[in-house]
């Protein structure tokens, strides 16, 4: 009988998911524990998986409950717990990039041999099939000699344009380049062999929040074996053009990774007149063969074996069965291949053009108001704003950098886990304000009980023992019913009592707002609550989910018939209004809707990105009825078949809402705290369209 590998993550992030699920499928492999610094976090994933959790590796060594271990934390942290795991006798696969050198894998490499275990690399694009195929079309002579390939990660980036900021991949360029280049890298080696790079050239660069500048275009000149080779990086807003394209003597392959589809283009012995019919037939037949495979697969799969979820399928596949029969290492997976794809990745890194750091003023902030999700795209612009009136601010942050460092003598980053109330009252000494812009992104009720609302009740709680003078709470005009296009909705209009029926983020929204106004009455908590409308502006994201359900960058379905005013509201506006609500004595214990003066539609934003920036942008009606159908029969297969608990229900009204067919009202924020929205369609455009940065350049 084969050996079945047990084995463990760490880092239960949103990686994680996908590693569990191909694990879970594998014959050779059994999924037993996780590890995450945050027990939480590792509780709700092994709850969710019937496994053991674990806060630290050490605890998870001492259970001897695996034989290996995938790592996928931040890839800072991959050389110190892989090794742990190595010197504890456990194989270890590591998300790319496996490590920060390629001097830091060879040790890696060197110490999993001292200890009889394999070092292994999260190459998963590797292991898809349409991969596998080109791999021994080209192996077996089918596309000729091979004299030139392109190899594209062409998808956009968002944290460029609208953060997160301080996270590992957005610290350094080299980051980015560390963090995508695996992918590319991997596919060189494993088909021509050892990368030489040639150049390296730049493009696009963005200038981040805080002053420094990244890169979205990297085009690196490299030689594999006796094969010309050019990588393209790009992270603006483009078309997803994730592929791998093999120039033969005899054809041309082409190996989309992000759809797992390969089409082959080769001569053929036709006379003139049908050379060029048969070639166009040939490639209309491989597109709709590939196509039809994915959709049946996908379909009968319930989306278990998408393309992405292929990749690590493939992989762990690989990995286990050579586990399991005692052979060596798959090489596209191994340690060697890790060693020399890094090794590559260093010599591209050296060509990268040096840039100069910008300069942090001096000084130590004194803040009065804490802002709590303040590295987000409202808590970014309130932040600003505040500093930029005086008020010195303390931003609740994982990181240990982010968007403020050019006005670091004003902001003060600070660490606390929102569910240690002794930690956020420690956090808001000497705070007279506090903001509270987070929310949590959750997939049963069960987790935004603990997530969000939960959360909210600590802040509450600390804030009443702190002494803060005023709490303001951005909830969401999502919790509303706004499915009738004749209702005016105001802050007197009450949220509905069937609200169980909504999606969890305005359920979850609407709950923290009851139990906020009910320790406002009870308790004498001060808290004032916004609901910002749409909100638009630079540094937010063009793929905006509350227009419609986007495909990439040049595509999306709007929710209904997108011919009604939709509630936008500018960026620097909710700023204003947020800051107006910590000024206004009689705004405590009240509600405001941020909703900015009737402008555009969903198609009037669409018709004005194409005027203003020259991109149209494929757009289509969305009927809110099918969205219905779809998400019900999607809920009864999740619920029936996958056995998932604590899923939303879906409900007609709430996709109907989703169109925001009601309008909104917004004098009470006008009159009571003096608030001015922009009153000018040209301006408002201008700010929210023409200055906003969307394509990323």
């Amino acid at each position: 009988m084969a050996k079945v590998t047990r084995v463990g993550i760490i880092g239960a992030g949103y990686i994680a998911d996908w590693h569990a699920d191909a694990l879970s499928a594998s014959k050779h492999a059994e999924l037993t524990c996780v590890v995450d610094a945050n027990p939480d976090t590792a509780k709700a994933f092994a709850t969710a998986r019937g496994i053991k959790p674990f806060a630290s590796v050490a605890d998870m060594l001492s259970a001897r409950i695996c034989d290996a271990v995938h790592v996928l934390t931040p890839p800072d942290h991959h050389r110190q717990v892989a090794e742990e795991c190595i010197a504890g006798g456990l194989h270890v696969l590591v998300e790319k990039p496996v490590a920060l050198s390629s001097e830091d894998v060879t040790e890696m490499l060197q110490s999993a041999r001292s200890n009889h275990v394999r070092l292994l690399a999260g190459h998963n694009f590797l292991g898809l099939p349409s991969y596998v195929r080109l791999k021994k079309a080209a192996q077996e002579g089918d596309l000729g000699r091979i004299s030139t390939a392109e190899i594209n990660w062409r998808f956009p980036l968002a944290p460029l344009r609208s953060g997160p900021y301080g996270i590992w991949l957005m610290r350094e360029t080299r980051n980015l380049l560390y963090e995508l280049g695996p992918h590319l890298f991997a596919f060189a080696h494993d088909l021509f062999g050892t990368v030489q790079v040639l150049h390296m050239s730049t493009s696009n660069p963005i200038t981040l929040p805080g002053g420094a500048t990244r890169p979205q275009g990297f085009r690196i000149l490299a030689r594999a074996g006796n094969v010309d080779v050019t990588f393209n990086i790009a992270l603006v807003e483009t078309l997803d053009d994730r592929s791998v394209t093999v120039h033969g003597s005899s054809s041309i392959a082409r190996l989309d990774y992000a759809r797992d589809t390969l089409v082959t283009v080769g001569a053929n012995t036709s006379d003139l007149v049908l050379n060029p019919f048969r070639d166009a037939l040939s490639q209309s037949w491989s597109h709709l063969r590939e196509g039809s495979v994915n959709a049946a697969r996908q379909l009968v799969s319930l989306n278990q074996k998408s393309p992405y979820g292929l990749s690590f399928r493939g992989m762990c596949d690989a990995v286990y069965s050579s586990l399991a029969r005692d052979t060596a290492p798959d090489d596209r997976f191994s340690g060697k291949s890790a060693e020399a794809v890094m090794r590559s990745l260093d010599a591209a890194a050296r060509l990268l053009p040096s840039e100069p750091k910008p300069s942090r003023p001096r000084g130590t902030p004194k803040p009065s108001v804490l802002v709590i999700g303040g590295t987000g795209f409202i808590g970014r612009a309130l932040t600003r704003k505040l500093a930029e009136q005086g008020t010195q601010v303390r931003v609740l942050s994982r990181g240990i950098s982010g968007p403020f460092d050019d006005i670091s003598n004003k902001v003060e980053l600070y660490s606390a886990s929102l569910k240690d109330e002794a930690a956020l009252q420690k956090a808001m000494e000497g705070i007279t304000h506090v903001y509270h812009l987070a929310k949590s992104d959750d997939k049963t009720w069960e987790d935004a009980l603990e997530n969000d609302v939960g959360v909210t009740e600590n802040i509450a709680r600390s804030a009443l023992k702190a002494g803060v003078e005023r709490l303001i709470y951005t909830g969401t005009i999502a919790s509303y019913d706004m499915s009738e296009p004749a209702k005016q909705i105001t802050e007197e209009t009450g949220f509905e009592a069937a609200i169980e029926d909504r999606n969890i983020y305005a359920r979850s929204k609407a709950e923290c707002e009851r139990r906020l106004l009910a320790m406002h009455h009870d308790n004498g908590l001060p808290v004032t609550i916004a609901r910002p409308g749409i909100v638009v502006g630079k540094g937010g994201p063009l793929q905006h989910w509350g227009i419609g359900r986007w495909h990439g960058a040049g595509a999306v379905k709007i929710w209904g018939d997108g011919e009604h005013t939709l509630p936008f509201v500018l960026i620097d506006d909710v700023a204003d209004g947020l800051i107006l609500m910590g000024q206004k004595t009689a705004a405590i214990g009240e509600s405001f809707n941020l909703v900015g003066e009737p402008m555009l539609s969903a198609r009037g934003y669409f018709d004005a990105i194409h005027e203003k920036l020259g991109a149209k942008i494929k757009v289509s009606s969305g009927s809110l009825l099918a969205f219905y159908v779809a998400d019900a029969l999607k809920f009864f297969l999740k619920s029936k078949f996958l056995r998932r608990t604590g899923l939303s229900r879906p409900s007609y009204r709430d996709w109907k809402s989703r169109a925001h067919y009601s309008a909104f009202d917004n004098t009470k924020p006008k009159l009571m705290l003096g608030w001015e929205p922009e009153t000018s369609r040209e301006k408002f455009v201008k700010r929210a369209i023409t200055k906003a940065d969307l394509f990323g350049f």
